[in-house]
């Protein structure tokens, strides 16, 4: 049954507990131990006399002034209790003396005693006698056998001399089946405490199970997984430009659908495209579990592959940061570029560095290669490779020195290293990437927003497809996770990293065109 889950089980658990520890609590305070006891606090020592050898002055007038050997008085106030959960009988008291108690005032000598009681125990008060025990003799006081019941108490208010307030004061006596303690008191000048200690604990316990709840409640996720999740294994490959957004898309992925287990293997659309392709020819079964992204439409191979367009991917041109082109570079000097008939930086212009372009590509694999070639040269790139380091130009009768390198990060970071330097990437991932600069072409930045928002015509840009063997069948893998791409989290996602998602474009038409 679902509301047997282990964190129901354990919420209700630690409400049942937080119950349980108040009541015992409770229970606790009232009535444990159960045995007899006679507990005794000193509720006031204070000093009356002039000679105050605490240092705490006072003031006197009339007798506190005049009776001789009150220079160094001191009043107690005692109060005697029975908190167990028994009533004291006369005969539970285990001395062998006529009286049960006594209390000893060290240091200091007994004057007098005044005995008073709680309204509504007159009857105490005819235990206090002589006959009964009452005396005192020095420094020692003897209490009578007082039956209390659970509850009673009285006071003793002793007038002592000849030794100072704070010297130790102990109540001696035995209990049959019980104990004589001290109890803490809180004196005439002490803050008392805003709760008492069982109040203390007991919210001490309430809280901590509360808190317990709430960490319960918040850690689980109670959000049911998307429409559609579906178990097994699924590996992507295919474009390195787009491999950011579906390293994170698998990984949202995962999180949202449990049981599912996704791997990115990025290495270009083309060799992606044409990997799926052979496989599908070996094991129409294993090429299920495979989708490769391409950055545009793949044109060879793809008998049997179905292409989903997923997003709207804006490229853009970067050079070396030693080349400044403040309005960027014109479509027609991009391809006088790239046919070998400009090879130096200062042949577009006399403001620019007297350096030789090199021209950092992708190699033939690439999908953004591919885009490039149809979007901004309308042709292919003519001027073949000539080194294989972008450095040292290994066809001397090469007009320019080109190299070809086979993944976007690589081509940013050589741009980025080699004066003279000019290649292309994804827009997001060239974006604040250091020793390098954006081109902008025909004088328009690749600006995402513009775009779609129709306010440029930017031309390098294109679709980025996702292919499967064959159309996905329902309640695949492979379905399920292409569903999620194309709607809540995974636009997000696509967004976040600066691309459009097709299935938010369909309005606009954006897409249409890959």
């Amino acid at each position: 049954m679902e509301w047997l889950s282990a964190e129901n089980v354990v919420a209700v658990g630690t409400a049942v507990l937080g119950i349980v520890a108040s009541g015992v609590m409770v229970w606790y305070e009232r009535r444990v131990p159960r045995r007899k006891r006679i507990g005794y606090r000193v509720q006031m020592d204070n000093p009356i006399g002039d000679d105050v050898r605490s240092g705490r002055a006072n003031r006197r007038l009339g007798l506190f002034d005049e009776v001789p050997g009150m220079s160094d008085a001191t009043l107690v106030l005692l109060r005697i209790e029975n908190d167990g959960s028994q009533s004291i009988a006369d005969n539970d008291y285990t001395g062998r003396e006529l009286h049960g108690l006594t209390a000893v005032f060290t240091d200091r000598t007994i004057r007098g005693v005044s005995v008073t009681q709680p309204v509504g125990t007159d009857h105490l008060m005819d235990h206090f006698t002589p006959a009964a025990g009452l005396g005192y003799d020095g420094n020692t006081l003897r209490i009578p056998r007082v039956p209390l019941n659970r509850g009673d108490h009285f006071k003793l208010l002793v007038l002592l001399s000849g030794g100072d307030v704070g010297c130790p004061i102990r109540l001696i006596g035995g209990i049959r089946d019980g104990e004589v303690h001290p109890n803490r008191s809180a004196t005439p000048d002490e803050t008392l405490p805003l709760f008492s200690r069982a109040s203390r604990l007991i919210t001490i316990m309430l809280t901590v199970c509360v808190v317990t709840l709430a960490t319960i409640v918040i850690a689980r996720d109670d959000t049911p997984p998307p429409l559609g999740c579906e178990k097994g294994t699924l590996r992507i490959t295919g474009s390195t430009a787009f491999a950011p957004v579906t390293q994170e898309l698998a990984k949202q992925y995962e999180k949202d659908c449990e049981d599912s287990r996704i791997t990115v293997d990025a290495r270009g659309s083309a060799a992606g495209v044409a990997e799926l392709a052979s496989l599908g020819d070996q094991s129409a079964s294993s090429a299920r579990s495979v989708i490769a992204f391409s950055d545009g439409a793949a044109t060879e191979g793809t008998g049997e592959l179905f292409g989903t367009r997923v997003a709207l991917s804006v490229f853009t041109l970067v050079v070396n940061n030693g080349v400044h082109l403040p309005h960027g570079l014109s479509l027609a000097d991009v391809r006088r570029i790239y046919r070998g008939q400009v090879t130096r930086w200062r042949q577009l212009g006399a403001g620019l560095p007297d350096l030789p372009i090199v021209l950092v590509s992708r190699n033939a694999d690439s999908g953004t290669r591919q885009i490039f070639q149809q979007r901004v040269l309308d042709s292919w790139e003519r001027v073949p490779s000539t080194s294989l380091d972008c450095v040292h130009k290994d066809d001397g009768s090469a007009p320019v020195t080109r190299c070809e390198l086979d993944s976007t990060e690589k081509v940013l970071d050589k741009v980025a290293e080699v004066p003279g330097a000019l290649g292309y990437s994804e827009v997001t991932l060239a974006t604040g990437h250091k020793g390098l600069r954006p081109v902008p072409l025909d004088g328009a930045p690749a600006s995402v927003s513009d775009i779609e928002y129709g306010k440029s015509e930017y031309p390098y840009r294109g679709v980025e497809y996702a292919y499967t063997y064959d159309r996905p069948a329902a309640g695949s893998l492979a379905a399920s996770f292409l569903a999620y791409v194309g709607q809540g989290t995974g636009e997000n996602v696509i967004r976040a990293h600066g691309h459009l998602p097709c299935s938010a474009t369909q309005s606009t038409g954006l897409c249409a065109d890959g």
